[in-house]
């Protein structure tokens, strides 16, 4: 005896059209809201530190400074997998509610800061740890919540909706950072509040589980390995960003060579573990399916490029374009938000018109041309001169967010299209680790080929500057050997650099007021950077375009089955008896490649 036919009950029918709008309105609030946690800090650092009355700028106090920016986005790189199989075992909706839960509980407590100087630091870099594992478990499961919710001729339009609101979250964040901090730094966190307590009870009250349920045991081995080894190596990042032993950089720290090494022989031991437990922690059969595989490796080239881009472009505003038309480094936090929307502008525009296109045309077409223009970008970026045309350098960043719109959405439906509906939670969560992972590097990245760039000609530029405003000799020779991050992350957090350099010495009270003027205005250090800053740059985003060429071939080689009428072939695993095949056989019937 056969079961009647589900359409054929009106109420059930209407029930899960207005279920899936519920899910989609629900999921994009929690994934906007993480990703806005993850870049809105980066505008309101100088309006933080000065809250909690902290240089982090003095010797000592980059860690606090790195761990701020990067803290965030390594925790959500490390468990968003696990979290993503816990939600398989044990419900995605259960998972994801909890999440919402922790983010805000995390969110009130970061506003209620009650120490000064470093532990009001260690304060709020622990809470923004604890906020980023309720990030994790929203981010892992929401994308599955959406697939499983939506029919696969939707999925493309819904997970589209869903990943522009992640990145739009992001690039929103960086305006949204300035504005808050300039009323209040707390406000930064109470932003979430309203917003996470609303969504919260109403995740609880209309979310339910409409995918199947995994169950199983949780691989204690994996989950420990890649956690473990996924942190050293990003750790790693953190300390090599930062000077050793005389060098500009901690490339050459034994610790950050140790952790390397035992991170990625932590992460090799996982594999192997993978490869024999009953209940892996996550499905390394996955990396079969052609679209997963090629869609999460053009999607950690991309997350890369972008991730590294903005901290050059925030670094480029603030540091020299900025001040050389007339703003107070004080205030360019701010306006470097408020010049970078056209980046916003353009990802908001393309992105949900992307999702909807591939449910129709595709999805590796409008991945593949996305990932070229994004690379395009790069080399209009890469041909300007450092005192631009503020018109030509919004036209490319528009460019820009235009291309990661494009390739976002068809690609992450792409990904999530591939894989059988029981691993769905676990697919979501290792995309999300590679985009995690890629921006956490990206920051290590791009800051050290900056720096590698800037290193070979900016101290003796430096210090030759410094002598022909009357600084002594020995001091400018000081000064002009110290780290070029020093004067990075100066210009980052709205400092004016040459005034924080020489602060130490007591060399600029001692000359005439003219020389200080000359040496602390808005042209000095703008004017003496702008060489070796270009070399960076050059390199910088030559390497961003090497990155989106890498995404586009990979797009290209994912399977050619594009559209929703495509269908895949059976599987090749079936012969070998693997655990997946059963699953994998039954995708044509539950979501195209």
């Amino acid at each position: 005896m056969t079961d009647p036919p589900k359409t054929h009950v009106p109420g059930r029918a209407v029930a899960d059209d207005r279920y899936k709008w519920t899910a989609l309105t629900n999921t994009t609030a929690a994934v906007f809201m993480s990703a806005l946690d993850g870049s809105i800090v980066l505008i309101a650092l100088p309006a933080i530190f000065r809250g909690v009355h902290l240089d982090p700028l003095a010797p000592g106090n980059i860690g606090y400074l790195l761990w701020m920016i990067m803290g965030y986005r390594l925790v959500q790189a490390v468990l968003v997998v696990t979290v993503g199989r816990l939600g398989d075992m044990y419900g995605r909706v259960r998972i994801y509610n909890s999440g919402f839960a922790v983010f805000t509980g995390a969110s009130i407590l970061l506003s209620f800061d009650p120490f000064d100087g470093g532990h009001g630091a260690m304060w709020l870099i622990g809470w923004r740890l604890v906020q980023a594992v309720g990030g994790s478990m929203l981010t892992a499961n929401s994308a599955a919540i959406l697939t499983d919710a939506f029919p696969k001729e939707q999925r493309g339009f819904a997970l589209g909706i869903n990943q522009v609101a992640g990145l739009g979250g992001m690039f929103i964040g960086l305006v949204a950072g300035g504005l808050l901090s300039a009323w209040d730094w707390r406000a930064v966190f109470w932003v979430n509040v309203p917003v996470g307590v609303f969504f919260t009870l109403w995740a609880y009250r209309t979310l339910r589980e409409t995918g199947r349920r995994g169950g199983g045991r949780i691989d204690w081995w994996g989950n420990i390995t890649f956690a473990v080894g996924l942190s050293a190596v990003l750790i790693a990042v953190t300390f090599g960003l930062q000077s050793y032993g005389g060098h500009t950089m901690g490339w050459t720290n034994p610790l950050v060579d140790g952790l390397i090494a035992g991170g990625l022989a932590l992460l090799a031991a996982f594999v192997a573990i993978e490869n024999r437990v009953s209940a892996p922690m996550i499905q390394l059969g996955l990396f079969r399916l052609r679209a997963f595989t090629f869609g999460n490796l053009a999607g950690l080239a991309i997350s890369i490029g972008r991730g590294g881009m903005q901290f050059v472009l925030i670094i480029w505003l603030q540091g020299i374009w900025l001040p050389l038309h007339g703003y107070d480094y004080s205030a360019t936090p701010l306006w470097a938000g408020i010049f970078m929307l056209p980046l916003t502008a353009g990802f908001l525009a393309a992105g949900p018109v992307s999702g909807y296109l591939s449910d129709r045309l595709g999805s590796r077409g409008l991945a593949t041309g996305g990932a070229l223009l994004f690379g395009a970008s790069f080399l209009g970026l890469m041909l300007l001169p450092i005192n631009f045309s503020y018109w030509v350098f919004a036209v490319l960043i528009a460019l820009n967010g235009i291309a990661s719109g494009m390739f976002a959405s068809p690609n992450s439906s792409s990904i999530m299209g591939s894989v059988p509906a029981h691993l769905r939670g676990v697919a979501s969560g290792m995309r999300a680790t590679f985009q995690n992972s890629g921006t956490a590097v990206s920051i290590g990245v791009f800051f050290s080929l900056m720096i590698a760039g800037l290193a070979g000609s900016l101290p003796h530029t430096l210090a030759v500057g410094l002598q022909h405003q009357g600084v002594p000799a020995d001091v400018a020779t000081q000064v002009g050997s110290l780290p070029p991050v020093a004067s990075l992350f100066a210009a980052q957090l709205g400092v004016n650099p040459i005034q924080h350099l020489l602060q130490p010495s007591g060399a600029l009270t001692q000359l005439t007021v003219a020389q200080q003027q000359a040496l602390t205005g808005r042209e000095f250090f703008p004017s003496l950077i702008s060489g070796p800053f270009h070399s960076g740059l050059v390199v910088v985003f030559a390497f961003g375009a090497a990155l989106a060429l890498l995404a586009a071939i990979a797009s290209l080689l994912r399977s050619s089955g594009a559209g929703p009428a495509a269908r895949t072939p059976g599987p090749r695993t079936a012969a070998t008896g693997d655990a997946l095949a059963p699953a994998i056989d039954g995708r044509n019937a539950d979501a195209a490649g």
